[in-house]
C-alpha cells in the first residue's frame, strides 16, 4: 500500500545541467565575472592580513563590509544618500529641461546657433570643480549650491546629444511632409523629435552619472549632508574603511540611477532598434 502511495506521489525534477551548461556557454560572464570578483576580494583579504599592505592605505574588505553595516544600521548612509539623491535627481531635471530647450532653439535656429552655441562650448571647457566654489558663494552652503553643479555638469551631454538628433533626422521624411503643407512644428514633432530621441537618451545616461558626480562635488566643497559630506569627514579622521563603505553605496547608487534610464529607454523607445543595448 505504501509503496503504491509513494510511486504515484510526483518525482522530484532532476537540475536541468545541459540548460545550465548551455546557457553558461552562451554568456560565459555569468559565471567567470562572479568568480573573479571573488578571487579579487581573497587576495585583497589576504594582501591586507599578510601586511603587504597598509590598513591605511587600503583596508581589508571584511572591515569595509564592518563599516557598511555600522553606517546601514544606524541609518546615517541611508539618510546621508537620500540628500545626495535629491540633489543629483534635482540638478538632473534642470540639466535635462534646459539641455532639450536650448539643443531645440539651437537647431532650429540657425543664428542663435552662431550666436549661442560657441559660449556654450566656451564654458563647457572650464573645470567644473573650479566653477563648484564659485557656485556655493552664489547659492550658499545649502543644497541649491549642489544642485547647480549638477545641473552644470550634466547640462551638455544632453544639448550635444539633443542637437546630433536633431540635426540627423531623415531628409527625406522631411521633404514628404512639407510637400504635404506642414509647417515646422509639425515636422518637429513627427519626424525630427522621434528620430531624435534614442540619441537623447544616450545623453540622458552620460547625464545622469555626470549628476551624482556634480552633487558630490558641491558637497566637497561646503555641505552639512550628504556623502560627499560623509566622505570629507571619514578622511579627517583617516576613517579608510568608512570612506570605501561610502564608495560602495555611490557605486550602487550610480548603477541603479543608469539602470532606471535604460529601463525608460527600452519602455518608451520600444520602437527603435537602438532601445535595446547590443549584446556581444
Amino acid at each position: 500500500m505504501l509503496q503504491a502511495t509513494a510511486s504515484r506521489l510526483p518525482r522530484p525534477r532532476a537540475m536541468p545541467w545541459p540548460a545550465l551548461r548551455a546557457a553558461l556557454r552562451r554568456r560565459p560572464e555569468l559565471l567567470l565575472t562572479p568568480l573573479l570578483a571573488l578571487a579579487l576580494l581573497l587576495l585583497w583579504e589576504a594582501a591586507v592580513r599578510g601586511g603587504l599592505v597598509g590598513r591605511f592605505v587600503l583596508p581589508a574588505p571584511s572591515a569595509v563590509l564592518v563599516a557598511l553595516g555600522a553606517g546601514l544600521a544606524d541609518l546615517s548612509l541611508p539618510w546621508h544618500a537620500l540628500v545626495t539623491m535629491g540633489e543629483a535627481a534635482a540638478g538632473f531635471a534642470i540639466a535635462v529641461a534646459a539641455g532639450l530647450v536650448v539643443g531645440t532653439l539651437v537647431a532650429e535656429f540657425r543664428i542663435l546657433e552662431r550666436a549661442v552655441y560657441p559660449w556654450l562650448v566656451a564654458i563647457q571647457t572650464m573645470p567644473k570643480i573650479a566653477l563648484a566654489p564659485l557656485l556655493v558663494v552664489w547659492f550658499g552652503f545649502g543644497p541649491s549650491s549642489k544642485i547647480a553643479v549638477a545641473a552644470v555638469i550634466s547640462f551638455f551631454p544632453v544639448l550635444v546629444t539633443t542637437l546630433a538628433g536633431l540635426r540627423g533626422c531623415d531628409r527625406g521624411q522631411l521633404d514628404v511632409l512639407r510637400a504635404l503643407g506642414a509647417g515646422r512644428w509639425r515636422c518637429f514633432a513627427s519626424v525630427r523629435l522621434p528620430n531624435a530621441l534614442p540619441q537623447i537618451f544616450s545623453g540622458l545616461s552620460i547625464a545622469v552619472v555626470f549628476a551624482m558626480t556634480g552633487a558630490i562635488v558641491g558637497e566637497f566643497v561646503g555641505a552639512s549632508a550628504g556623502l560627499g559630506y560623509l566622505i570629507v569627514q571619514a578622511n579627517a579622521r583617516m576613517d579608510i574603511p568608512q570612506v570605501f563603505a561610502i564608495l560602495l553605496v555611490l557605486g550602487a547608487i550610480g548603477v541603479l540611477a543608469y539602470a532606471l534610464v535604460q529601463a525608460a529607454r527600452r519602455r518608451l523607445l520600444f520602437w527603435s532598434p537602438q532601445a535595446e543595448p547590443s549584446r556581444t
